[in-house]
């Protein structure tokens, strides 16, 4: 069952459907206290083939340790599932537990993580919509922060922070408070928070991010519509998460991650969209790069290792997004990487990337060696090729070139020695630089 949903589903079986968590908010979060008169919100939840009982502790933990006067309805938007388990008995059994509480949408056809969230958002009625994925269980006290913070400023996007439960134990795990980051081929990751909020000594402080990891985020209704939702024109998913972080900072709103609402959500060995995702990731991340990082997004096809003109990716029709970040006066990435996003490492004056292959040894590229030597080494090389040239050091006029010697990796060598014609193969240029 491990190959079906990537956990433990046999396990799951046997654990209750209304378990509770440990509670890892920080001490200060538990003496907060909050306005009674808060908006309401609508969970929506998005699922693929899980299995039953880990959607059902999703719903049950939700309602479980949500105020009711502030749970509107829940939302399960079915992917195209085809597993038999998620079907009119799951209906039956939720119409049952909750009557009238919880909605089911069908998707008729596989839409992918983005779009069947954005089903999820037509359906929903109200003023707070908070996005999930199936497979989560709410500590307790999640809401209240979240709608609070919301409630104080309409174009604040919140980040519960996120725990993780085991996927083969079901253990909750405490994960260290993060803000969310991504590298430049705009995959997600846990990153430091603020240099200020380490300094403020608070741990329950709202915590600024740059963008979010993406498994669970609430955002006020209406202000989602004005700011464009998620992307439609974006496949499957990977990316949509970056490109909101981007958006909603650029345009002039924020988002941020709050310690004060856990959500523990399982990291599956295994997803349902499987299927290319690397593709749809990459397509994703150059139609964000395309509309939001100006210049920037030059960093972008370096990280993909694809070449700017012509890359050989689709990544579809953007004049609609063009023309709504032009209708939301929105600041320029420069703005946000500087007032954001500071510790994003920078690439300055590159005029090439990609492969370096050697004209003596075709077949063997420049590469990184062992992390302890840090030295260059040849290694079997992938993909294609373009402009070629010597690699030249500058002050001896020495050039890079290939030695054949039998107790070398491979029996080559790297030398700097003195030219022999060699040249190197370089996939991707800038701009030529002189050979």
């Amino acid at each position: 069952m491990y190959e079906d949903y990537g956990y433990n589903a046999r396990l799951s079986d046997r654990i209750s459907l209304d378990r509770s968590i440990p509670d890892y908010r920080p001490r200060k979060c538990r003496q907060l206290t909050y306005v009674s008169k808060l908006p309401q919100i609508a969970v929506v939840f998005i699922f693929v083939n899980e299995a039953l009982s880990v959607i059902l502790r999703s719903v049950h933990s939700v309602v479980n340790h949500t105020p009711p006067h502030l749970l509107k309805e829940i939302i399960l938007v079915d992917d195209n599932s085809d597993s038999v388990d998620l079907g009119v008995g799951m209906e039956r059994y939720l119409g049952h537990r909750y009557p009238g509480l919880v909605k089911i949408v069908r998707n008729h056809k596989r839409e992918g993580l983005i779009r069947a969230r954005l089903q999820g958002w037509r359906v929903s009625s109200a003023p707070v919509i908070g996005f999930f994925d199936a497979h989560v269980e709410f500590n307790v006290g999640w809401v209240q922060p979240v709608l609070s913070r919301i409630s104080e400023d309409r174009s604040r996007i919140v980040l519960p922070a996120i725990d993780n439960i085991k996927y083969n134990t079901f253990e909750v795990q405490q994960y260290a408070s993060a803000a969310h980051g991504y590298n430049w081929g705009l995959w997600c990751m846990y990153i430091l928070p603020p240099h200020a909020w380490l300094q403020q000594d608070d741990q329950a402080a709202p915590i600024r991010t740059p963008a979010m990891i993406g498994c669970s985020f609430v955002v006020d209704r209406e202000y989602f519509g004005e700011i464009g939702l998620l992307d439609p024109g974006m496949e499957v998913y990977g990316g949509e998460n970056i490109e909101l972080g981007m958006r909603v900072w650029q345009c002039g709103g924020s988002m941020e991650v709050l310690p004060c609402s856990r959500v523990a959500h399982i990291e599956r060995t295994k997803k349902p969209y499987n299927n290319d995702i690397d593709y749809y990731a990459k397509r994703n991340a150059l139609r964000a790069a395309e509309v939001w990082m100006d210049e920037f997004k030059s960093h972008v096809y370096m990280a993909w290792n694809i070449p700017i003109n012509n890359p050989g990716v689709d990544f579809g029709n953007v004049s609609e997004r063009v023309a709504l970040r032009k209708r939301l006066n929105c600041r320029s990435f420069q703005w946000y990487r500087d007032n954001v996003y500071p510790e994003m490492r920078m690439y300055n004056n590159t005029l090439t990337y990609g492969e370096v292959r050697n004209s003596k040894v075709s077949g063997y590229c420049l590469d990184q060696g062992q992390e302890e030597d840090d030295m260059a080494i040849l290694y079997p090389c992938h993909g294609m090729t373009s402009q070629n040239g010597p690699i030249v050091n500058r002050d001896s006029g020495r050039c890079l070139e290939v030695e054949m010697v039998k107790d070398a990796n491979f029996d080559l060598r790297l030398s700097l020695q003195r030219c022999s014609g060699q040249k190197w193969l370089i996939r991707n240029w800038f701009k030529q630089g002189k050979h």
